[in-house]
């Protein structure tokens, strides 16, 4: 975002006030804290708009694939380091297909992908994309293949080859579907750009010199295509760490247009592939190719991934309310615990585990932990008697028991005198429900 004074000088200086704000100065100091529109001043010229529009563009420009619901977004990424703010879309994994595949195989591979989901602290996590490789060398065949997988998935495409004839006749045949063209090298470039433009498709180019990759941009843009992505040819680790992070950095510190745009690897199969999808997850990666994943490799990726898009600023929640656990009938107790998630999915686990029907109430802290938002003033018994009001906990339970965590004991007097339920000290630790609830 550029700075009050070089808003300021795109203004008209009447210092008029219709803007709402006395000065000129005021006004462009409100646009630079996103407090403001540019179009609230009724003097601003067409050519002072497209300038800040530029100029206030994201580093990394916004690229999606896909349509409907299934639009796989990356890219519009303005920092450089994940504590400074957050960071936005999530790497994208892709499994590839090869086109040579009957009908048949092609479903099968596609159930496995969609087998490769687990659900982790309320959130579900999965393979993003299907990549479709050209392995046939077959214009006619690789058509033919994008359309029977863009049939069978919703998901987002990317589609694979090295010859523009073949890319020519695929995109054309899913260009609704808004696929990923993959494959443009310094010498086809004109081709895949040409074909990018007629499909009006994203093109990721490939390269090994980061200078080549920024000459090749500017000749695509000049092309008239500007949903670009940048495929990474790199041969080790180590090279993948220096050029995605010479990217990120030129991109975000330096506001260098040419190389602003995601990141694509290409991992391939087995534990080095594995390794390489971790680093470029961890490295500004926005799409990873896998030719295959196991499950014993795809959790871990998944959860990595998981990590470090979480908003480091604001705590994993669930909602708020009452949950059944186990088939709680009206005699079940109630248990109460935070709305922090892996607090949540912790208490959750060892409810079941136990396998004794009761209520789970779910207080809303902000997120915070049961010992946090005690401490906070977060979780008083004032709080958690209004939660069970709100939520009818004593419509679904007549037992009038109430366990409370081991950990907030001192509350049990004030909430038993504001509840009027019988208040029971539960374990300090989660994992002392099992046995807890059964001798309860």
């Amino acid at each position: 975002m550029p700075t009050a004074i070089e808003i300021f000088k795109l203004l008209p200086k009447k210092n008029c006030g219709k803007c709402n704000y006395p000065t000129c100065l005021a006004f462009a100091m409100h646009i630079a804290n996103s407090k403001a529109k540019l179009e609230d001043c009724p003097f601003i010229s067409e050519e002072a708009k497209a300038s800040l529009a530029a100029s206030a563009a994201p580093p990394i420009r916004l690229v999606k694939i896909g349509h409907g619901a299934r639009v796989f977004e990356m890219g519009d990424e303005t920092e450089l380091y994940r504590h400074e703010k957050k960071f936005f879309h999530p790497t994208g994994y892709a499994l590839t297909i090869p086109d040579s595949s009957t009908p048949e195989e092609m479903r099968g591979r596609l159930g496995r992908i969609e087998a490769l989901s687990y659900e982790r602290v309320g959130q579900r996590l999965g393979i993003d994309l299907i990549a479709l490789n050209n392995d046939s060398d077959d214009p006619s065949k690789f058509a033919e293949s994008a359309r029977a997988l863009s049939d069978l998935t919703d998901q987002p495409i990317v589609l694979l080859s090295d010859s523009a004839a073949s890319m020519r006749s695929a995109a054309a045949s899913v260009a609704a579907k808004r696929p990923l063209l993959c494959g443009a090298v310094k010498d086809n470039l004109a081709d895949f750009v040409a074909v990018a433009k007629e499909a009006g498709c994203p093109l990721a180019i490939r390269g090994k010199e980061l200078r080549e990759l920024a000459e090749m941009v500017a000749k695509a843009r000049a092309g008239g295509v500007e949903d670009l992505v940048l495929d990474l040819e790199v041969a080790t680790l180590k090279e993948l760490v220096e050029k995605a992070t010479i990217i990120r950095r030129h991109s975000v510190k330096k506001s260098f247009r040419g190389l602003g745009y995601p990141i694509l690897v290409r991992a391939g199969a087995g534990e080095g592939a594995v390794l390489k999808g971790m680093i470029a997850t961890m490295k500004y990666g926005s799409i990873v190719i896998f030719e295959d994943l196991k499950d014993s490799e795809a959790m871990p990726l998944f959860v990595l991934r998981q990590n470090i898009f979480t908003d480091p600023q604001v705590p994993i929640q669930v909602k708020p309310g009452i949950y059944p656990v186990n088939n709680p009938g009206e005699q079940a107790p109630i248990l109460f615990t935070t709305n922090f998630s892996l607090t949540y999915f912790t208490v959750l686990a060892d409810i079941e585990k136990s396998k004794m029907p009761a209520w789970l109430q779910v207080v809303d802290t902000e997120g915070l932990s049961v010992m946090t938002a005690y401490s906070a003033s977060k979780l008083t018994p004032e709080i958690v008697a209004k939660a069970l009001e709100d939520s009818g906990a004593n419509t679904r339970s007549r037992s009038g028991q109430l366990v409370i965590p081991g950990m907030v004991t001192r509350m049990s007097g004030k909430l038993q005198e504001v509840t009027g339920m019988k208040i029971i000290v539960g374990p300090k630790e989660s994992s002392g429900l099992p046995k807890f609830l059964k001798n309860l």
